[in-house]
Order: C-alpha cells, then structure tokens, then sequence
C-alpha cells in the first residue's frame, strides 16, 4: 500500500540533519549521547496518519547522514545528482488526491514505510533549490561546527547555522587579529 508523503518544512530538515547526523554530533563533542526522541520529528512530518510508526530511531541517523552528503557538497552539479539520486531511491511519485470539497490535492506517494523521512526530505530539497538557487544551503564555516543550514536571507550569502556560531567566529578573529600584532582600540590617553 502505498504512503502518501508531504515534504517536510526547511526548518524541519535541519533539525533532522543537525539532531541525528553523524557529522554535526561529532563535530560538537555530542557522539556520545543520546540521540533526540524520534517522535520529535515523526510528530511534525506532513504525512499520512501513522506513518511515523513506520521510522525507527535507527533510520534517522541514515537518513541524515545521506542528507548531510547534499548540505557538504558546494558543486551545484553534484548537489543536483544527489537529490535526484534520493529521489530516485525512495520510489518517490506524484500523486494528485480529491480533497473532501472536491479541490485536487498534489501529493507524493512511497511505496516503502522506511523511505517516507528520506523521500520528504528529498521532495524538500527539490523544490527549496529549484526555487531559491542551488547556492541556498551549506555547513556551517564554523570553527568545531558541521551543522547545517537553509539561507533564506535576502542576500543570500549565509556562512553559518546560527549567530552563535557566527559572533564566536568574529570574536575569534578579532582576537586572532590584536595577537598578531594589530592594537587594539585606542584609548582616550593615548
């Protein structure tokens, strides 16, 4: 029976990659520790009714490690054959369904319980880059951080997953700068 499959929310996507992604846990010292409920992000996927039954907690770390892959690479071209290689993997098709006012109701469907968290992520991605540019998501630049991100900004030149990770990298360069030999503010004595 086939599952019907919504895509997920770019904010969703992130905290799918950056919570169970073996890079990004690594990265940040959190290897060792549990990973988050499953149900926090089963409870928030757009599908079916029971479809979060379907994924086990050992599925989401797969899953966002083979995600992290389209978040690292910078090539376009490549992160174009990715997403196109998750969707062809998951079995993912369109599917149009009569909604209870009879308005048509565009869908994806699975046909495989542990491909539904892959194949939103992957419908996601798709239609997130053929929108916004195939330069709208990265990992973050960050010093000990390889978290990922979707830039919705204006100008679209987001280096970092978060302001935290953006000031330490100011502040760290700052400091970098008055060690070799650059002065500091100058006082009102001098």
């Amino acid at each position: 029976m086939a599952i019907t499959v919504e895509a997920m929310s770019p904010e969703t996507l992130v905290e799918l990659v950056n919570g169970w992604g073996s890079d990004p846990r690594s990265a940040d010292g959190r290897s060792g520790t549990a990973y988050p409920p499953a149900a926090e992000i089963t409870g928030r996927l757009a599908m079916a009714a029971g479809v979060g039954d379907t994924v086990t907690a050992e599925q989401l770390p797969r899953a966002a490690d083979r995600l992290h892959r389209v978040f690292d690479t910078a090539q376009p071209r490549e992160r174009a054959r990715l997403v196109t290689e998750l969707l062809d993997e998951t079995g993912i098709r369109p599917a149009l369904h009569m909604g209870p006012t009879d308005s048509p109701h565009l869908s994806w469907l699975v046909e495989q319980g542990p491909m539904v968290v892959l194949a939103s992520a992957a419908v996601t991605l798709r239609d997130y880059l053929g929108k916004h540019g195939m330069g709208r998501i990265g990992v973050c630049t960050g010093n000990r951080c390889a978290d990922v991100y979707i830039d919705a900004s204006p100008a679209g030149r987001r280096r970092f997953c978060s302001v935290t990770c953006q000031n330490r990298a100011r502040v760290a360069a700052f400091r970098s700068r008055r060690g070799a030999g650059g002065r500091g503010p100058r006082s009102m004595n001098a």
